[in-house]
């Protein structure tokens, strides 16, 4: 069970935005990973005063969570712990101001008062075209991307304009007296640090192309337009920057006999009028592989035959989805003249006259069962 917000910060659930908002500073400040480097829980208690904050740190969210509780927030936001430490930083240092000898703590990338941050490299987007066997079942794909990697023997310097601390410092007159303002240093981008030594080869930023290959793991049940983020497969950024994102886009490719409708998976059977009549067993495709089927004799056209756990995997991890197999009596389209004379003969025998039972569902019953 979750720990109440409230409790985390040690406020009470009366207090106000502005004593949230201290609490969560000392908080910050005592757990901070620059005062506790490798102390696992202090890093733990961290995020979760980060954690509470973003909720209870905003209006809305505070409303919600004090009618609804953690179950407000369930399956998205920030409200589940998802973000990382420079997540955290990039959100909420502006809180700690400049009243650390400037730069306040440095680690992690965003520093506490927009100090030096760490750089993120670009992503990359690809897309990725499964069949439908693979999108089934789940697969893993090996990819040769092109990626920008810090090229060996590239240094980097501190900053001569920022000094390091990533922001330079303005101090101007207003009416209202001298203003001081500090925003990210243009040199290095906040990074407070600038190429010193490039290799052959380099860009302006020390980076050269190189071709990796990437494995991708792709769960079951993916559908075409989805996005998977493989972290850190992006392009690398200049100096002790975090490499980006590799975002891969998923395309469907179009089956030749099934037809996809979510995690169900659709099979057109045509049979003759003979086998319609006597029965017949027949084979037929699936994604895992081809199966035997029998019809029984007398079988209907429009009958939904249903074969379970014949279909998609499901993205969630929910089991998989079923093969409806459509039955379609092809009637011929051209009769020979002994072929004409025994249909004209069984004309009116009471064996060949529509006669449905009341179990024969109709199309729209039988539409409405395959939906359900």
């Amino acid at each position: 069970m979750k720990e109440d917000y409230y409790d985390i910060l040690g406020i009470s659930k009366g207090a106000s935005t502005a004593e949230i908002k201290k609490a969560y500073r000392k908080m910050a400040i005592k757990y901070h990973p620059d005062k506790n480097p490798g102390d696992s829980k202090a890093e733990e208690m961290f995020k979760k005063s980060a954690e509470a904050y973003e909720v209870l740190g905003n209006e809305e969210k505070r409303a919600k969570y004090d009618r609804f509780g953690h179950q407000a927030f369930e399956g998205g936001g920030f409200g589940g712990g998802g973000m990382n430490m420079d997540d955290i930083f990039s959100q909420f240092g502006d809180i700690f101001g400049g009243g650390f000898g400037g730069g306040g703590f440095s680690g992690f990338g965003g520093g506490f008062g927009g100090g030096r941050r760490r750089v993120k490299g670009s992503n990359l987007r690809i897309r990725v075209s499964l069949n439908l066997e693979e999108i089934a079942n789940g697969v893993e794909k090996k990819i040769k991307v092109k990626r920008k990697i810090q090229a060996p023997g590239t240094t980097y310097k501190t900053c001569s304009v920022c000094n390091g601390t990533g922001q330079v410092t303005r101090v101007t007159n207003t009416i209202l007296g001298r203003m001081q303002t500090a925003s990210p240093c243009g040199t290095c981008s906040g990074s407070g640090k600038i190429l010193d030594k490039k290799p052959e080869g380099a860009d302006a930023q020390g980076l050269k192309m190189q071709e990796e290959t990437v494995s991708i793991k792709i769960p079951a049940g993916v559908e075409e337009g989805m996005q998977l983020k493989v972290a850190g497969k992006g392009n690398d950024a200049p100096g002790d920057g975090v490499p980006g994102d590799l975002l891969v886009a998923i395309e469907e490719k179009e089956h030749s006999s099934l037809q996809r409708e979510g995690d169900n998976l659709h099979y057109d059977l045509y049979i003759s009028v003979s086998e319609a009549a006597l029965g017949a067993s027949r084979e037929i495709e699936t994604v895992n592989g081809k199966v035997r089927i029998k019809v029984e004799e007398g079988v209907q056209s429009g009958k939904i035959l249903r074969l379970r756990g014949k279909g998609i995997g499901n993205l969630n991890g929910y089991g998989k989805g079923d093969l409806l197999v459509h039955v379609n009596v092809w009637t011929p389209k051209t009769l020979n003249r002994e072929q004409r004379e025994f249909f004209e003969k069984m004309a009116d025998d009471e064996n060949f006259q529509p006669n449905p039972e009341k179990s024969d569902k109709s199309f729209f019953e039988k539409v409405k069962d395959m939906f359900s």
